[in-house]
């Protein structure tokens, strides 16, 4: 990758870490049409989401979580993100669900470890995102 494309990615990456920043609410967020539910039954399907996004990912661990009735400021943060993208993660509030997460081997800015995670309800993919090994610093929508 050249110098030149790495500079673009990142500051296509630091562009939409203060467009989360500077619109944190639902209220200024974009209005996006509900898209069409994306399967997450299968291993293949959960990968194939992202490759069809242009991520190579490996699946690295997955455990049970319960989605929270009521959103704190930093999963509200995260809903919003999910909105932009389509992904319907207020409809399963309350749910139990599963979270995969996979390490992203095409894409490391700075040479920071990335991950992807793949919120997944009643084999439904219900949120996403592509983030910084160290704590999130780096935020990325998956589409």
């Amino acid at each position: 990758m050249s110098k030149k494309t790495l500079y673009i990615l990142i500051s296509a990456a630091i562009a939409l870490a203060v467009m989360i920043l500077i619109f944190p609410d639902n209220k200024n967020a974009p209005d996006v049409p509900a898209s069409a539910p994306v399967d997450a039954s299968t291993a293949d399907s959960r990968i194939g989401y992202f490759a069809s996004h242009g991520w190579e990912v490996e699946e690295i661990a997955a455990k049970n979580i319960t989605v929270p009735d009521d959103f704190s400021q930093e999963y509200e943060q995260y809903a919003v993100l999910q909105d932009k993208q389509g992904m319907p993660l207020r409809e399963y509030a309350g749910r139990n669900a599963q979270l995969y997460v996979y390490d992203v081997k095409n894409y490391s800015p700075e040479s920071r470890k990335m991950l992807a995670e793949l919120l997944v309800c009643d084999d439904t993919a219900i949120a996403s995102m592509v983030y910084s090994e160290d704590g999130g610093s780096l935020r990325l929508a998956v589409s």
